[in-house]
């Protein structure tokens, strides 16, 4: 009888439509099953983040390949993209954090950038052309001068 009385008293019905609105306790029970049901932990949000941020449209990049990154650079209030061709030398980390070191050389200097993939700075990445290597990383390329720094071209790729 007194549960009955309960639910009778828990039941509001709007001047708009049939509504009802639940006591304390059975809005607690109805949390508690919901985060249950969706598992909202705070690593399992951090996942579903990180993959709303992922960008869907990358190439294929190997090491050796090389690349056209356009990167976006603010000046004041003007924003353009300016590219940065080099050959990507290391490849590390996944998913998000994911980023490909590229080097290219500049007035007779090498200059190595790191570039993660899925930052907004990176506007475009295109691969120019694909690169035969044997190695993971190709720091060796750092000691090397001129026409010795060139990697042979891949075609099956």
């Amino acid at each position: 009888m007194a549960q009955e009385k309960q639910q009778t008293e828990s039941e509001i019905i709007n001047e708009t439509g049939n509504t009802t609105e639940l006591t304390i306790e059975d809005q607690g029970k109805d949390l508690i099953s919901q985060t249950k049901n969706k598992n909202l932990s705070s690593s399992n949000l951090i996942k579903e983040f990180e993959r709303e941020q992922l960008k869907k449209q990358l190439p294929e990049i190997y090491v050796g390949d090389t690349v056209k990154v356009g990167v976006k650079i603010t000046e004041g209030n003007k924003e353009r993209v300016q590219p940065y061709e080099g050959v990507v030398i290391a490849k590390r980390h996944g998913g998000l954090h994911q980023t490909i070191t590229v080097r290219r050389i500049f007035q007779g200097i090498g200059v190595e950038r790191v570039f993660m993939l899925h930052s907004p700075q990176v506007a475009s990445l295109k691969v120019e052309r694909r690169g035969k290597v044997r190695r993971a990383k190709l720091f060796y390329l750092r000691d090397r001068v001129g026409k010795a720094t060139r990697v042979k071209q891949r075609f099956d790729r």
